[in-house]
């Protein structure tokens, strides 16, 4: 399995992995000029001490890429642990490439997320943030239909701009912008995808991107079993 679908028209596809365990552990070793053939039972011992440890070099020598098409809501906080893998600490150096489609360039048909309406959440009574309970249904159903006439009106406006002859990095200003659906690469090293993963596994994360990072963990997990295993520890239900 290489490509998971997510929402309704979103996807997450495994493109390519550069590394396995074993290249955690060689990088680790190389200092003493050691270097396995094949994953032992040691190799584990050692991964599972570089990770409890917080030694996280020899996790930026394992890559994955990765190609994703998700709502615009859903890619900006994505590209944050871009912007930011530089600045953290704790995150170091993490290895990051990101390239996204731009409407400046290409006219393709746009598509947009529109929540079913059993998805429309409440605002969460405690919190300036995230979502709570569902709403009621019929409410949900309205939300949904004003949705999809909104983007139509934009979709309708954005293509009339195109025919005049306006060019397209001006007439995408018609289409709605956070629902609109964004295609691009992400290439980062296990440590930052283990990143991603441990905060947007998290109950309190988006939803959306919560749907999205359990599809990447699905993808990779078999890849790298053990160092995932260890960065990313299984949480009680």
């Amino acid at each position: 399995m290489h490509r998971i679908t997510v929402l309704d028209e979103g996807y997450v596809r495994l493109v390519d992995v550069m590394g396995s365990d074993l290249t955690v552990v060689n990088a680790a070793r190389v200092s003493y000029s050691k270097e396995s053939k094949e994953l032992t039972e040691r190799d584990v011992r050692l991964i599972k001490f570089l990770a409890r440890e917080g030694h996280s070099s020899p996790f930026r020598h394992a890559l994955a890429q990765f190609e994703i098409y998700a709502p615009l809501m859903v890619a900006r906080q994505w590209h944050k642990y871009i912007i930011g893998s530089s600045h953290q600490e704790a995150v170091g150096d993490s290895m990051n490439a990101w390239n996204e489609s731009s409407r400046r360039y290409i006219t393709e048909e746009p598509a947009f997320y529109i929540p079913n309406p059993d998805e429309w959440r409440s605002a969460p009574a405690n919190s300036k943030q995230g979502s709570g309970d569902p709403i009621n249904r019929d409410d949900a159903y309205a939300f949904s239909l004003q949705l999809e006439d909104y983007i139509k009106q934009g979709e309708g406006l954005y293509a009339h701009a195109i025919e005049y002859g306006i060019c397209a990095e001006q007439a995408r200003l018609f289409l709605p912008a956070y629902g609109m659906y964004v295609r691009w690469y992400w290439t980062a090293s296990l440590q930052s995808v283990c990143h991603f993963l441990a905060q947007r596994l998290e109950h309190d994360a988006q939803v959306e991107i919560q749907l999205y990072a359990k599809a990447v963990l699905t993808l990779i997990e078999s890849k790298f079993p053990v160092s995932i295993g260890e960065l990313i520890p299984v949480k009680e239900a």
